[in-house]
């Protein structure tokens, strides 16, 4: 059969891990590739390529993702173009793919040369600044590529314009060991004759002063700093290289006088130069440039996508303030800035100060805690002028703007979204409105918070790589968005902070709070050397991450290794089950489950992981020693802190999930008594959230394994706080750090910590992909699918797609009276192995498929005996005087919460008795029951 009857072809051809860019980092960029095609059970049998020097290579059998490099190694300065094709285990054949173009983003050993250049004479710590140089070309060129990196933040021009859209580019790393430059083709910019090549610099994330309450010094530099080099490659084969030295100019940001990432930017264009970037301006009086000669990394190739403008939102709404000050809305709680269109007399000031929330009408400023977030502009008067902020940003759904001139016409202001330009790879939907307001939440907290590096919140005076908020979040971004070369570039910076404190990882990376809590090993936030690189092997089949990544993973084991005794890890400084909502509010570490069991679990863990790891690298020696210190944990574990009764030592949920989740207990029977006792946990607990950052992403899981799935669903809807839905009823947009970080009268939480952009909590988002729809990897990067949807009461319908690096994927399954209909797209060269409720397994190729099931119907409850009823709720399920009852029931004792069930419940007849139960307060079950026994001895009767 051939591939013009079939209509298989190359969908994708990828170098390494960017979509953003064709520039690679490396010589040898791993190469992958997807099938599209309307048939089924496609297996790849073999793949050709080929590169524009007429070089072939041949690939047997299915390998199709991350490819290594079959050419010459790429050179500096050099592009190849590649094509692919294919064919399959059946005879087809692809067509050749479209040209990839590849491009040598990196420098060769040795030819970096630029020095770092700033003010001569700043007049005040990180002072904005602009250097520039003249430049004369007087022959073709060829090409012109700029190589440019920054100690801060820098947007270079050639002739006055812009060479690239990206924001806040280098971005943040760890300066002292690590630095990134940017590679970008600037010929299309160069001019015969006379040229100028600039740049505006900030200090951004190198001059902050990071600390809580109160800044600290800057930790890294007083000013930023600045280095380039243009290579200029002429037609006639000659080059020039043009480096940053004492041969440029620097004058101070003229119209950009302050920025920072806390304070906000101070914008005066009374001040600008026009055309200061240009041939036409006279820099003559410009002082000579300061070369930094201090000992610096040498800068590699960027190997991450940078961050870029992504989206723009208008206002929403246009408040008034008690204050009588006007508030914009813009219906999303966003990262990124505004951008104003505005004329106004000469010399006015606007000010623009920003919060996620409103209090009492107002701005809800305290939380920023020390993050002034507030943007300053000063109009020339010289009619119209579009203003954005350039080396900042904020976290905010709220902005006062005060001192426009006139009225304000809300369409003269855009919020402007930032983030690292990542491409979005995975979808959640269901039929429940307050569940996919949740999801996409995460999405949001996501977005704002995987900004140059994956932060724990956007807003107030942090703004960091907190360790332990990523490594349970990994496996939800993951399935978000492609975040491979994103994290993989953060585990590097991870590796070398981790070098300066013999093997412990710091709580945040780039390692800012250096000393912070004493600087020991910390459980779980330390755990992110192991479980982050673990993940990204799991979800995109990236075994070279683990190579890179295997001493650092093996030091942070060792460094454990020496404050621990016998496989067990406790005396020391933990945070614990952090945030816990049982915790008091100014001791967010004291959790219901004592912190020993929290790091001896992940001790246990990360020695699994570092076998495993091992194994799979061929380190036969280390994935043994590794392996039988990871049994000795584990028995430990068990022996110390599960009683033979299947009871934990700290009896709260979170060592329960902990205890089941990372498979620290063998025997059957006690492993489903800590499952039942888990389950109690939660219903004693009125199915609200009881556990903190680590207890949280574990817990939905937990309970599914162990036979108690309506549990999970009946946590996982819930909407008295604590929940994850409790917040979205009170209108979050993103997740928060504190499920109450609004209180119940709609007031701030008093806490210091009150983030209202946290994604931690949000890691659930995994469970709705893996077993609400049930879309899994079963195999690393997906080669192997798990179809196996656990639907939860309360829902009609669910689907989550995914692009795989095998391609497109998606599970999603509806009721259809008492049968479920599941639909599934496998992509191509992979198998999925299907379990469908009451159906027998079965293993399928690439296509689409369908199956349908009986589903027998059960109340949404674990025991009717809860609610008092002695027989079970089929026979009046799809009743309407049963629904109607319940709903008066619910009424009589919170008409609140009635109006809130009935406008939060989209579901047919035949689903609202089981919503109503779910959402019905515990404290109200025994009064209702009464109700509903009554209906059901009526509506049998009948």
């Amino acid at each position: 059969m051939t591939a013009a009857a079939t209509g298989a072809r190359i969908g994708r051809l990828r170098a390494e891990a960017r979509d953003d860019s064709p520039a690679v980092a490396t010589p040898t960029p791993r190469l992958s590739w997807t099938v599209e095609t309307p048939g089924t059970d496609w297996v790849q049998a073999w793949a050709e390529l080929r590169d524009d020097t007429g070089a072939t290579a041949r690939v047997e059998g299915r390998e199709s993702v991350l490819v290594a490099w079959p050419f010459e190694p790429l050179a500096a300065h050099t592009t190849r173009t590649l094509q692919v094709r294919a064919g399959s285990t059946s005879g087809e054949e692809t067509p050749w793919s479209t040209p990839l173009t590849v491009e040598a983003a990196f420098l060769e050993d040795g030819a970096w040369a630029a020095g770092f250049i700033g003010l001569a004479a700043p007049e005040r710590p990180a002072q904005p600044m602009r250097v520039r140089r003249s430049f004369t070309v007087d022959r073709p060129v060829r090409r012109a590529r700029l190589f440019w990196t920054a100690l801060g933040a820098a947007e270079p021009q050639l002739n006055g314009t812009l060479v690239s859209a990206d924001v806040l580019s280098p971005g943040w790393t760890a300066y002292g060991d690590r630095l990134v430059h940017e590679t970008v083709d600037v010929t299309a910019l160069i001019e015969p004759g006379e040229n100028v090549v600039a740049a505006t610099v900030a200090g951004a994330w190198y001059t902050e002063r990071y600390g809580f309450f109160q800044f600290a010094k800057r930790i890294y530099g007083e000013q930023p700093l600045v280095a380039a080099q243009l290579q200029l490659d002429y037609t006639d084969g000659t080059s020039a290289t043009i480096v940053t030295d004492d041969s440029w100019s620097a004058a101070d940001g003229a119209d950009l006088v302050d920025s920072g990432i806390y304070a906000g930017e101070a914008i005066d264009t009374t001040l600008a130069e026009p055309g200061w970037a240009t041939t036409d301006f006279d820099a003559s009086g410009w002082p000579a440039a300061l070369v930094d000669d201090a000992a610096r990394p040498v800068p590699e190739a960027r190997i991450a996508a940078p961050v870029r403008r992504i989206e723009e939102r208008a206002v929403a709404e246009v408040l008034t303030a008690p204050s009588g000050a006007t508030i914009l809305d813009f219906g999303q709680n966003l990262v990124g800035r505004l951008r104003i269109t505005v004329s106004g007399p000469r010399g006015t000031v606007l000010t623009l100060r920003h919060a996620e929330v409103l209090d009492a009408g107002e701005l809800a400023l305290r939380p920023l805690r020390n993050a002034a977030a507030t943007d300053h502009l000063t109009l020339s008067g010289d009619g119209e002028q579009t203003i954005e902020p350039r080396f900042t940003f904020h976290g905010f759904r709220y902005a006062q703007i005060d001192g426009w001139p006139g009225d304000l016409d809300p369409s003269a202001v855009t919020a402007v979204v930032l983030h690292s330009d990542l491409t979005r790879t995975g979808w959640f939907s269901s039929s429940h409105e307050l569940l996919d307001r949740l999801h996409e939440n995460v999405v949001w907290g996501m977005r704002g918070n995987f900004l140059s590096i994956p932060t724990d919140c956007p807003q107030r005076d942090e703004r960091l790589g907190w360790t332990g908020d990523l490594q349970v979040f990994a496996p939800t971004a993951s399935f978000l968005y492609d975040s491979s070369a994103f994290l993989d570039s953060w585990l590097r910076d991870l590796a070398l902070e981790q070098g300066h404190q013999d093997g412990v990882v710091p709580m945040v990376v780039p390692a800012a709070l250096s000393g912070f809590a004493g600087g020991g090993p910390t459980a779980a936030w330390g755990d992110a050397a192991t479980v982050v690189p673990w993940v990204l092997h799991e979800r995109y089949g990236d075994l070279c991450v683990l190579r890179e990544q295997y001493a650092s993973m093996r030091s942070w084991v060792e460094a454990v290794l020496r404050v621990s005794t016998d496989g067990l890890w406790s005396n020391t400084f933990q945070l614990g089950d952090w945030l816990d909502p049982s915790a008091p509010p100014d001791q967010p570490a004291k959790a219901r489950v004592d912190s020993d069991i929290v790091a001896s679990a992940y001790h246990a863990r990360s020695l699994r992981i570092l076998s495993d790891t091992a194994a799979l690298l061929g380190e036969t020696a280390d994935a043994e020693h590794y392996g039988a210190l990871a049994d000795r944990s584990r028995a430990a574990f068990g022996a110390e802190y599960v009683t033979p009764a299947g009871r934990m030592m700290s009896d709260a949920p979170t060592a329960y999930a902990l205890a089941l989740r990372f498979d620290l207990v063998d025997d059957p029977e006690v492993r489903q008594r800590l499952a039942d006792r888990l389950a109690d946990l939660v219903r004693a607990d009125g199915y609200r959230i009881g556990t903190g950052f680590v207890g949280t992403p574990l817990i939905t899981d937990a309970l599914t394994d162990g036979g108690h799935l309506r549990a999970a669903g009946r946590l996982m809807l819930q909407t008295e706080n604590p929940s994850w839905l409790s917040p979205v009823t009170k209108g979050a947009t993103t997740i928060w750090e504190r499920w109450d970080s609004l209180l119940e009268d709609g007031s701030v939480n008093p806490g210091e910590m009150t983030s209202f952009n946290h994604y931690a909590l949000g890691a659930v988002a995994d469970w709705l992909h893996r077993t609400v729809a049930g879309l899994a990897p079963a195999a690393p990067g997906y080669r192997e699918l798990r179809i196996a949807p656990q639907p939860i009461d309360g829902l009609d319908h669910a689907e989550a797609r995914h692009l795989t690096p095998y391609g497109p994927a998606s599970v999603a399954w509806r009721r259809e009276g008492s049968s479920l209909v599941v639909t599934a797209e496998v992509p191509p060269n992979t198998t999925a192995t299907v379990e469908l409720p009451g159906a027998p397994g079965e293993t399928v190729g690439s296509g689409r498929h369908e199956w349908t099931v009986p589903v027998v119907e059960t109340v949404a409850v674990d025991d009717t005996v809860e609610l008092g009823l002695e027989s079970p709720l089929s026979e009046i399920i799809d009743r309407p005087a049963a629904y109607d009852a319940l709903l008066t029931a619910v009424a009589r004792h919170d008409q609140a919460k009635a109006e809130e069930i009935r406008r939060g419940t989209q579901w047919s007849r035949g689903r609202t008795v089981r919503q109503l139960l779910m959402f019905t307060p515990p404290t109200m079950l025994d009064d209702v029951a009464a109700d509903l026994a009554a209906v059901s001895a009526a509506e049998v009767a009948r």
